[in-house]
This record gives C-alpha cells, structure tokens and sequence, in this order.
C-alpha cells in the first residue's frame, strides 16, 4: 500500500472527531484541534517524532484539552499529512512548515510546546526561529548529535536509503505483519504498546509512503548544527527520559539538559521512549504541573 486513506484507515483514527484537514504553500495537513468549551484556554502543541503519527497522543490529548486548546498535527511525510517541503525535510524546514500552518490555524504563539523524540527539536527550532517565548517540554527528546562513529554514519545510511526508489518499499513490506512491528517497536523503543496502538503503527509502517516521510526527515536532520544553538533557548524547559529508553541514550538527554539554560531534566523509571503512550496519565500531571509554574501559563 503506497498510503494511508482517511476513509479506510482513518475511520476510527483515535480523536478523530476533533480532526480537520488545512492548506498552507505546499501541504495538505491533517491536524487535530481540542479544547475546553469557550475556547479561551492557553494554546498547547503536540509535536510527533519520526515515524509517529497523531495515533501517538491517543491517551494523552483528551487529557491536556481538559486546560488547554491541543493543537496535534501529523508532520510532513507522516500520517494523512501531503505534500511536499521545498528544500526537504530539514529541521529548519519542518519548523517553518509547522509555523505556517499555526498562522494559518490562528494560533501563531503556542504557551506550551510538547514535543516527542525529535518532535522536540522541531519545536524548539521553531521557537527560536520564530522569537517565541514558550515553555518547551520534551519527551525522551532527540536533541543531540548520535555520539561517536554514529553522528556520521547514521545521516549518511539514512541519506543512501533516502535516494534509494525502493527503500520505502521494502520497509512497507518488512512491516506487513503486525507481529513484526510489535517486535520492531519493543526492541527499538523499549516501551511496552498495547495492541491497539501497535495496530495504529502497523498501519502506517505498512504504506511506503509514510515510511519515505520518516526515512527523509532521518536523511534531513543536522543535529549538530541545531544543538549548538541550544544555549539560545529562552523559555523553561522540562525534559523528560524514559529509563528504559533504546532510542535516546540517557546521557545525550543529560547533555542537552546542560546546554538549555535553567532546564529542569526529570527521569522515569521503567518507562521507553513511548512513555506518553505507555503512562498518559503520569505524563499528562507532569506536563500540567510543569506548566503551570511558568508566568506566561499561570497568567
């Protein structure tokens, strides 16, 4: 299957009544919108990592749309998300993309930004970019240079992949089974899914086109440059690190919590890098109570 159908596969999409679909320059966003009645509530972002989709804050964005307006998108290349980023999927570019599409939304100045994986660095690139003062909560974020032999090897295997027609292809058939991505997500991530959102992923790892999404912002990403300008980030920081994390060494977590000024770093025991999915409910009282203590949301 080349992609995922809102009609076929997005029918009983978690939070799908709270999905629509936005144009900006060159994307056909799917976008979820959530909030308390009135629509007053301080503005809060979701932003997915690699690979991830809107399935990923399942549990999660009912639980922080009870204080704030969610804005969940799926990123470009992922999900029901189409269209194309000129210049490629580069961090710098997928912040510009995601601002556009706040402006277009009419939410151009998120207070929060929750960003998963490398959803974290997307958020924060764009904060800076942008001149935001929001506060930046980062989960098992992906924020530093692969240590060793790895920062060099890993964007170049991903960027051969990426040029490669077939590749796409051929990850879409390795996932067909749901037993083999169930296994893919629990040694790559160290989380422990319940089946129904191992299925969620399964959907998706299956089309070649949201494995060509994941595959180029891999062969995009230069982390090297954007963790440099980590000491430029003004707002509050919480950054927060599954212990059973196989994705995200622990100490690259520690590291970008010493380059961000005033970071605090917060550690889960027995918990992967899908820790949103696997403890919503922990993660959400984290999340609230951390917001909460910042000027800006407490106004």
């Amino acid at each position: 299957m080349s992609s995922v159908r809102w009609d076929v596969e997005g029918q009983d999409w978690p939070n799908r009544e709270h999905s629509r679909f936005v144009r900006t320059a060159m994307l056909d966003w799917h976008v979820q919108v959530a909030g308390p009645e009135g629509g007053n509530a301080p503005v809060l972002l979701l932003v997915h990592g690699t690979g991830a989709a809107t399935h990923s804050w399942r549990d999660l964005l009912p639980l922080l749309a009870r204080h704030y307006t969610v804005i969940a998108p799926d990123m470009p290349g992922h999900g029901f998300t189409r269209g194309r980023i000129a210049g490629g999927q580069s961090l710098p570019g997928m912040a510009r993309a995601l601002a556009e599409l706040l402006g277009k939304l009419g939410y151009a100045g998120p207070e929060v930004i929750v960003g998963h994986s490398a959803g974290a660095a997307i958020g924060m690139r764009m904060a800076m970019d942008t001149g935001l003062d929001t506060v930046m909560i980062g989960l098992t974020p992906a924020l530093m240079p692969f240590p060793g032999l790895a920062a060099r090897l890993f964007p170049a295997m991903a960027r051969a992949l990426f040029v490669n027609p077939f590749a796409a292809m051929l990850f879409a058939q390795l996932a067909s089974s749901e037993g083999e991505v169930a296994r893919f997500l629990k040694k790559s991530t160290g989380s422990r899914i319940d089946a129904r959102g191992t299925a969620l992923y399964h959907r998706l790892f299956r089309t070649s086109d949201h494995c060509a999404g994941a595959i180029g912002m891999m062969a995009n990403w230069d982390l090297e440059t954007f963790s440099a300008d980590l000491p430029s980030f003004a707002g509050p920081a919480l950054l927060v690190h599954g212990e059973r994390d196989s994705m995200i060494p622990h100490e690259s977590v520690e590291r970008a919590a010493a380059l961000v000024p005033g970071s605090v770093l917060k550690v889960l025991p027995d918990l992967g890098h899908l820790a949103h999915e696997e403890s919503p409910d922990l993660l959400a009282a984290m999340i609230l109570e951390f917001a909460a203590q910042t000027p800006a949301v407490a106004a």
